[in-house]
């Protein structure tokens, strides 16, 4: 019986092995785990509920959700989507819905029932999980692969390897594969907050913005989305749209840099001014500090007049012509230093891992070695928020499981 080793116990080095089993059920398929639980990211992910997936249909919008990897995944998410996600699940009993951002999880928001779905699934397919398993060293001998295992001394031999093991921090946790001969892209955090040290505006921690748009400044990175203050910064789909796409530019300077941020959305301080006006019209004897000219969350509004330099009992029908324009520049262009960065360590993300370039993206087989495949974020592919980085693994997973028809 022909043999197939999958390493990694996450969510695309599963399905890798789950679709190798459909595939080839004459094939023994084993799932090698360094660590004593599988599936931990799943577990953790969408704050203990499962992100499993992006409601997102359309292929060429899909993949603007991936800084790195959006054009390569095309072919495959035509493939398999975020359709066949839900359906796959769902077909397996797991209820899914949609949330009004697009994001997917399971109805009973416990991530545990995807957890459960993936594991009976590997249980009824006979699909053999060794746990403890941190793989020491891979090589070639002939026409299959020999895995050694660093609690053991005795080799494995396999017809074909499937390598799901995960992004890393450091470059470090790809050394293993150097001697593969496949090209590292050296691995740098992806969605991160930014870091305001001492900032004033920190004061305002827990307030959140709707609708507000980032620009990194002397870089072409602009994004927008909800923009949420913290303690130590800003944070948000905004920001974090903004430091992955950003990833290298923002490594380059060692995360200090300046961002504008415009609180409206609205780039045209003509009809911001006009607005204004009209505010004043209408309440003359009223505080602008109190009374918003805009659907900005009162601290956040009384914080920007006070930063322009409005008293706090200045009326509307005092406010100069001159101090309105500049209070609406700050409304559309507000600027501020940013110096270092926060990542969440339960969903870390990273972008960097074995080079797009080295891979067959028809059947995720390495292009210089017959029999080995990737999946998942050991590549160099990351997304945004949203469900997006586990519906990477779950497609690359699926397709690096049907194998080349041609081998086994």
């Amino acid at each position: 019986m022909k043999k197939i080793a999958v390493i990694g116990g996450g969510a695309a080095g599963f399905f890798a092995a789950l679709s190798a089993k459909y595939h080839h059920p004459e094939v023994a398929v084993s799932l090698f785990e360094k660590t004593s639980k599988v599936l931990s990211k799943v577990k953790v992910s969408g704050g203990g509920r499962c992100n499993v997936t992006n409601a997102t249909t359309d292929i060429p919008t899909l993949c603007k959700a991936y800084p790195r990897g959006g054009k390569q995944l095309r072919n495959l998410f035509y493939r398999f989507n975020t359709t066949d996600t839900q359906a796959w699940f769902e077909s397996r009993g797991v209820a899914l819905k949609t949330e009004a951002d697009g994001r997917v999880f399971p109805v009973s928001n416990e991530s545990q029932s995807i957890v459960d779905c993936l594991l009976n699934e590997a249980e009824n397919l006979g699909i053999d999980i060794v746990y403890q398993a941190a793989v020491a060293n891979l090589k070639k001998i002939e026409d299959s692969w020999s895995l050694s295992f660093l609690k053991e001394e005795k080799e494995q031999q396999f017809d074909t390897v499937i390598i799901a093991t995960g992004g890393s921090p450091k470059l470090e946790g790809f050394r293993w594969l150097e001697t593969l001969e496949h090209t590292i892209v050296p691995p740098l955090p992806s969605l991160f907050t930014f870091n305001m040290p001492k900032d004033p505006i920190t004061e305002l921690m827990g307030v959140a913005v709707d609708h507000a748009k980032v620009k990194i400044k002397d870089h072409n990175i602009e994004t927008e989305g909800a923009l949420l203050i913290t303690h130590w910064g800003m944070s948000g789909p905004a920001i974090l749209k903004a430091s992955a796409f950003g990833a290298p530019t923002l490594a380059a300077c060692q995360y200090n840099f300046e961002i504008q941020v415009n609180w409206l959305g609205e780039r045209n301080t003509e009809i911001l001014f006009n607005q204004l006006h009209s505010c004043a019209i209408k309440h003359p004897q009223k505080a602008v500090s109190n009374q918003k000219a805009f659907p900005l969350p009162q601290r956040l509004w009384q914080y920007l007049v006070d930063k322009i330099g409005i008293s706090a009992n200045k009326k509307w029908i005092d406010l100069s012509k001159k101090k309105g324009r500049q209070l609406v520049e700050l409304l559309a262009n507000d600027t501020y230093v940013i110096a270092g960065k926060t990542t969440f360590k339960e969903e870390f993300v990273t972008c960097g891992g074995i080079a797009l370039s080295a891979v067959n993206l028809k059947t995720m087989e390495s292009k210089s070695q017959k029999g080995l495949y990737f999946a998942g974020e050991v590549l160099n592919i990351d997304a945004l928020t949203g469900g997006y980085n586990f519906q990477a693994a779950w497609s690359t997973g699926f397709i690096a499981g049907q194998l080349n028809k041609n081998r086994t």
